[in-house]
């Protein structure tokens, strides 16, 4: 069994950088485009998630175009597409049923923001005992993703630092970090 491949929230609205600020890792789209179309040639398991915020506000609210999936990684008919609205996309979901209905043990991720729903999806799919890779650089951070304001002498950080830091919270106790390319070359 191929490992499941969980694209997570990689959707319009975060073309606005105006909203979410600077970001890093520009081609993470694309990288999870490549990883996409490996497992729909593999015909290996493949899970779409779409974040639906409930604040009105939001980019990311229902009914806005932001929550369309970028072209890079849009869906085809007939595969799975799960629609949240927290930072899990285990919690509000059947994706754990969808994922052990289908014998899934592994997963490899991707997806926006990295420290947010990727790191949280991510987290929680090693919780649930899923054998996780995260493919670092098929995720962005964005400069918006350091809130600050509860301690104003914090140095602002970069999206880059905020990227790498969330996957050095990660990378050794829920999950292993790797690359597209290292990723697409194990997935046969």
């Amino acid at each position: 069994m191929h490992p499941a491949l969980i694209l997570i929230d990689i959707e319009t609205a975060f073309h606005d950088l105006e909203f979410w600020g600077a970001r890093n890792n520009p081609d993470a789209e694309d990288k999870a485009g490549a990883l996409l179309a490996h497992w729909r040639e593999m015909r290996a398991p493949i899970v779409h998630v779409r974040h639906v915020s409930q604040n009105p506000d939001s980019p990311l609210a229902a009914g806005k175009s932001g929550t369309d999936f970028m072209a890079q990684v849009a869906p085809l008919p007939g595969e799975t597409i799960f629609e949240k609205s927290a930072n899990s996309a285990f919690i509000g979901t059947s994706l754990e049923t969808h994922l052990r209905d289908l014998g899934v043990t592994d997963v490899v991720t991707c997806g926006l923001t990295t420290p947010h729903c990727v790191s949280t999806t991510s987290r929680m799919a090693a919780n649930l005992g899923f054998n996780t890779v995260l493919a670092h650089d098929a995720c962005a951070a964005f400069t918006s993703c350091a809130q600050t304001d509860w301690n104003p002498g914090l140095a602002p950080m970069s999206a880059e630092d905020i990227h790498n830091s969330a996957i050095a919270h990660v990378h050794g106790e829920f999950l292993t970090a790797r690359s597209t390319n290292a990723i697409l070359a194990d997935v046969a």
